[in-house]
């Protein structure tokens, strides 16, 4: 018998104690993403694995909107978030704050998901791209890493939200696991 859980068996934390709570070493940075749909799952994602912060950048949809407290739930009152009108001066600025840089893309040299290895006590930044056009190579040009995420399918890409969700949920396991 499976009976489903009511939110109050969850034991969620409330919207204080989650903010006090020791957050995962990672920010994301999304690069221009155009959908605020996808920004709000994005912060749903994050609040879900108690990611340290979201940075976004360019056209990025900010709070507050509709769209994104749409697919976000609230999620945009639970994580830490930035605007920023440059993807590639919010790198360097993570970079000389010590964040190794991750771009989130099919690219040469690229890592692929299952063999990351984060480092022990390192941040992590993660730099996920727009719909379309993914990544800025300008903002690649800048990063320590590419990591992939492997797909066998006739399709090229992820929803950058789906993208955002996969890379979270195996990094937040590895970097806890160490």
């Amino acid at each position: 018998m499976f009976r489903k859980l009511s939110n109050a068996e969850l034991g969620r934390p409330g919207l204080d104690e989650y903010k006090k709570s020791k957050k995962v070493p990672v920010v994301v940075v999304l690069d221009n993403v155009r959908s605020g749909h996808n920004v709000g799952s994005a912060f749903r994602t994050c609040d879900a694995f108690r990611i340290g912060k979201v940075i976004l950048c360019g056209i990025c949809a900010v709070p507050p909107s509709q769209e994104i407290h749409k697919t976000a739930l609230g999620a945009e009152f639970s994580v830490e978030w930035e605007h920023c009108k440059d993807t590639v001066e919010a790198v360097r600025r993570l970079r000389q704050e010590g964040y190794v840089m991750v771009g989130v893309e099919q690219a040469e040299n690229s890592t692929m998901l299952q063999d990351f290895n984060p480092e022990p006590g390192r941040r992590y930044a993660f730099i996920f791209g727009n719909e379309v056009s993914g990544v800025q190579q300008e903002v690649m040009d800048l990063c320590d890493m590419a990591l992939e995420i492997p797909q066998e399918g006739t399709k090229h890409s992820l929803n950058v939200s789906v993208s955002v969700g996969v890379v979270l949920w195996d990094a937040k396991n590895k970097i806890q696991a160490i």
